[in-house]
């Protein structure tokens, strides 16, 4: 699918931020494609980071409720934003990647998120994922992301 679009956000330093920018960055961008009415798909690096992202979705934004599983939870087509370390069971528009690496189903996808942390060697690993993506035939661009309040009561 040569029409996948793939949109790099690049981040902030990390000092002084209580959660991983990246994990809230995916909250907002589910959110956003959310009330696009996208049904999205969250590839975390473990299962561990799936469930963090689980609970970052219930707390990130007290104004809005975004409707999520993990993988085999929840209705039998998922709800509209479902998380996991594993391939998708489901149809899904758009891809949020917080792995390190191009997913070997990524070419399913109309939409794909990815971040570049401002850390050195993470930031190679994203330049390497650019890569793959530009040879997948995938239209590519970059934005920086917004800057966030990370504070925790």
């Amino acid at each position: 699918m040569a029409n996948t679009q793939v949109m790099f956000y690049q981040l902030e330093d990390q000092a002084g931020h209580s959660i991983a920018l990246d994990e809230l960055h995916a909250c907002f961008q589910a959110a956003y494609f959310y009330r696009q009415r996208q049904r999205v798909f969250i590839l975390a690096e473990s299962q561990e980071q799936a469930h963090q992202i689980d609970e970052l979705l219930w707390s990130f934004d007290p104004e809005s409720f975004v409707p999520h599983n993990l993988i085999g939870e929840g209705p039998n087509n998922g709800s509209p934003v479902e998380i996991s370390w594993q391939a998708p069971t489901n149809r899904r528009n758009v891809l949020i990647n917080l792995t390190s690496t191009v997913p070997d189903f990524a070419q399913h996808f109309a939409n794909i998120v990815d971040f570049v942390p401002h850390q050195e060697q993470l930031k190679q690993l994203a330049r390497e994922r650019f890569k793959a993506y530009r040879q997948l035939g995938f239209q590519i661009g970059n934005q920086t992301a917004a800057s966030v309040s990370t504070k925790t009561d």
